[in-house]
């Protein structure tokens, strides 16, 4: 098991650029800000409120507003965290203005980084938007067709974002515009679909399913967006981890069970708990902790990149951000109520299979 090992990348950037970044006081948005700051480049923060990063010049802007055209004037990248892996804050947003927010904010910042002359447009978002199935390849290539085909939830959301960012490429040539796409996001106060996957007494499997697992921690994320900023990479740019983990190499280094469950009595649950609003994720999320969906890094590691942080690296540091919470199929919940029994401790889906044995069972005797 690889540790963080410092610089990742060869060479000095030419002149410092100006870039700002969205959402800069976020957790994510914090560390992007401080890395591209090592960087050397004159850091912008753009948020509704300052954070407590250095070397960072604050401005307090309404990404939604056409006046944050103004804070654009003299920048030269402008970075946007579409997805700032907050599921907490995410969640308690009704669906539909969370993604009306998010058409907003990217067709806004599109507008006005080309009214300001900004010259390169980098848009956070996430692997996820690959979809996760069964038949991916591993890893996806960052070229790849694809897209999930989820019709509600966060990863529609991102899908929703990035069809604009195709958009944007046609309406504005002198704009270059990147998308990244990181594997499934670790740090501090990362809060996503995957970590509370891990916040489960056990882990959810569907009988004749093989996932990979691959992760990018937060401070890679950062010196791969470095890069992007300062390099002639693709359209699109994944990030994450090496490789990727096996079901049960996830199992080893966790210490974690697993239960296994027929893939149509876990979606069929998960969607019934979901239209009862008992879980917040819809059942199309079960997909992304049950298939693959590991992300190619060829763009980068051409250019000389390599994370800091490997899998198991990652997945350790994942284990002790979530240490002490508990949740079901995402939905956080108190430790008492976790413990919903030995058959059905590892998600949502699991505790109505079991509720609905015993129900069974009881109506034999």
């Amino acid at each position: 098991m690889s540790s963080h090992v410092g610089p990742t990348f060869p060479g000095t950037r030419v002149g410092a650029a100006r870039v700002a970044v969205t959402r800069a006081a976020s957790p994510v948005g914090q560390v992007l800000a401080c890395e591209l700051a090592r960087a050397g480049d004159r850091m912008v923060g753009l948020d509704d409120r300052s954070g407590t990063a250095g070397d960072v010049d604050w401005r307090l802007t309404d990404i939604v507003s056409p006046s944050v055209v103004t804070a654009l004037g003299d920048i030269d990248a402008l970075v946007h965290l579409a997805y700032d892996a907050d599921l907490a804050r995410a969640l308690a947003e009704p669906p539909a203005a969370r993604r009306a927010r998010l058409i907003r904010e990217m067709q806004t910042l599109t507008t006005a980084a080309a009214a300001a002359g900004v010259a390169h447009l980098v848009v956070i978002t996430s692997a996820m938007v690959f979809g996760a199935r069964e038949d991916n390849p591993v890893p996806l290539p960052e070229d790849a067709a694809r897209v999930a085909d989820d019709a509600e939830g966060i990863v529609a959301d991102l899908v929703e974002v990035e069809h604009l960012v195709a958009v944007a490429r046609d309406v504005h040539p002198g704009l270059r515009v990147t998308s990244v796409r990181p594997a499934a996001l670790v740090g501090p106060q990362v809060d996503t679909i995957i970590s509370r996957h891990f916040e489960a007494p056990r882990l959810l499997t569907l009988r004749g399913r093989t996932p990979a697992w691959q992760f990018c921690h937060i401070e890679d994320l950062a010196t791969a967006v470095s890069m992007v900023i300062r390099g002639e990479l693709g359209d699109v740019v994944g990030v994450g981890a090496d490789g990727s983990l096996t079901q049960q190499e996830v199992e080893e280094i966790s210490g974690m069970r697993h239960v296994e469950l027929a893939p149509a009595a876990a979606e069929g649950a998960a969607e019934r708990l979901h239209r009862l609003g008992v879980i917040p994720v819809p059942a199309t999320d079960l997909a992304y902790v049950c298939y693959p969906w590991v992300v190619s890094t060829d763009s980068l590691t051409a250019r000389g990149w390599y994370p800091a942080y490997d899998n198991p690296t990652c997945l350790s540091i994942l284990l002790e951000t979530v240490s002490g919470r508990h949740a079901v199929m995402s939905r956080r919940v108190e430790r008492r109520d976790a413990a919903i029994g030995a058959a059905g401790a590892a998600s949502a889906a699991v505790a109505v299979a079991a509720t609905a044995a015993l129900m069974r069972r009881r109506r034999k005797r």
